[in-house]
């Protein structure tokens, strides 16, 4: 059988294309720019990518086509499928029908820390020797690949909650039916999708709707937000994590860098200590919330600490890529301001005061090209000792205006090669440069590497 896949170079989409290779399928896909970290996984499973959406990408007629949700009426690929009578299904459908379906679906949602989290719970479970397949939205330092078929049982997922594809406007996660459903966090996002934080609310609920009453839905008790959803309607045990003193997992800190070792605690009572190489809060709330959902398919909690302290980390989340001219260059995936502003901050509190950070970022996700966050930047990025943005010409709102208040710490480039150089210009010995994007931002990590490794040592 051969599916195509359009829009493979997404994440989601290219999870999928893994499983339906696994599965023994023939798989070619189409995208209009694949970077890695899907361009090397893709490459590596010897999967066939045509670039564009033209519509001779169709011949030889596919047995059925997976359609990802960045594809839209007019596009002469969509218009040439249905015009055809070709199958098709959306990439979430196509995943519950063929893979999720008879498995204990354990789906990990949230505005932030899906891929952390998701990413922590497959190698706890693995640690287990529960052999989880997985898919998740980045690549988990401790498997190298985004998603797995696994073992016949478990299968995590990160569970989004963007919409499906331009004939199914239902969030993501609503196909999988999860048994263990985790509710990391909720704030306003997707602008391009929700009118408003009400609506993202309903969707999570959808999502409580389709977990059975012999599941588990695990709700950080820290998240005023989503402190409603349950109100639109349950019918599933739930558990709770968090710092709030009613929560039944907590976590206690240790040591004087934040998020580095911690203990955690069930119903009161210590089961056991974390030390690892993370940093940060919310990466102890997204291990609170993997050792809940492990525990809830049989995974002693004591097991699970043991097996975060073995966790490495997911690629472009706090991500270090490399060392020159003495400056040291990290890459993250944090787009929304509190993501930024946590990412920062946990930063700040691992390398102390006197390191200075020059943050760098690209307003690319579809939320911050509307300008919905603008007024949240300046603040987010209150921990950088300089911010360089970059800022292209067609953006659409007034990127210096909106970060106004950090006064002479903002900079801004208008192309990838500005940035660089301006970069370089400014670089001392000692800095740490944080680069943040959802995407690949025109391959800035390592032009910036090479960049400094070209001029030699920085001065103090």
């Amino acid at each position: 059988m051969h599916v195509h896949i359009l829009g493979i170079g997404g994440t989601f989409m290219g999870g999928v294309a893994a499983l339906a290779k696994a599965a023994g399928l023939r798989v070619s896909g189409s995208d209009r720019n694949v970077y890695p970290p899907m361009s090397t996984q893709l490459e590596a499973l010897g999967i066939e990518i045509v670039s564009g959406y033209g519509a001779d990408q169709l011949d030889p007629k596919p047995d059925l086509i997976v359609v990802g949700n960045a594809l839209s009426r007019g596009m002469p690929v969509i218009e040439a499928m249905l015009d055809r009578g070709l199958p098709f299904l959306s990439g979430p459908a196509w995943l519950a029908q063929q893979v999720l379906r008879g498995r204990h679906v354990l789906a990990v949602a949230g505005t932030h820390g899906k891929t952390t989290t998701s990413s922590m719970l497959a190698w706890i479970l693995e640690h287990a020797g529960r052999a989880p397949g997985f898919l998740i939205g980045g690549v988990p330092a401790n498997f190298e690949v985004t998603a797995r078929l696994g073992g016949a049982e478990l299968f995590v997922i990160e569970a989004d909650e963007y919409d499906t594809a331009f004939f199914d406007k239902r969030a993501k996660f609503v196909h999988y039916g999860p048994r263990t459903a985790v509710l990391n966090n909720l704030e306003y996002d997707h602008a391009d999708i929700y009118p408003d934080l009400a609506a993202i609310e309903r969707q999570f609920n959808q999502l409580l709707r389709v977990v059975p009453g012999g599941g588990r839905v695990i709700v950080n008790a820290d998240d005023a937000n989503l402190a409603a959803v349950p109100g639109l309607g349950l019918w599933t045990p739930t558990e709770s994590f968090g710092r709030a003193p009613a929560a039944r997992w907590t976590a206690r800190s240790l040591g004087a860098a934040a998020g580095r070792e911690f203990e955690v605690s069930a119903d009161g009572a210590a089961v056991g200590r974390v030390e690892w190489a993370l940093i940060g809060e919310h990466n102890v709330m997204n291990a609170l919330a993997a050792i809940a959902a492990a525990a809830h398919v049989g995974v002693a909690p004591e097991h699970a600490v043991r097996a975060l302290c073995a966790f490495r980390g997911v690629k472009r989340r706090m991500e270090m890529r490399g060392v020159a001219g003495g400056v040291t260059v990290y890459d993250d995936f944090a787009h929304h301001p509190t993501a930024i502003q946590t990412t920062l901050g946990g930063l700040r509190a691992r390398l102390g005061p006197a390191t200075r950070i020059v943050a760098v970022l690209e307003p690319r996700s579809n939320t911050m090209k509307l300008g919905v966050h603008r007024d949240h930047l300046a603040a987010a990025l209150a921990a950088a000792d300089v911010s360089w943005f970059y800022a292209p010409g067609d953006l659409g709102w007034d990127l210096p205006g909106a970060v106004a208040a950090l006064g002479d710490r903002a900079r801004f480039a208008a192309s990838i090669d500005g940035l660089v150089a301006g970069l370089v210009a400014g670089a001392r010995a000692g800095d740490v440069v944080l680069i943040m994007s959802n995407g690949g931002f025109g391959g800035l990590q390592g032009k910036l590497l090479e960049a400094l490794g070209a001029r030699g040592p920085a001065c103090t």
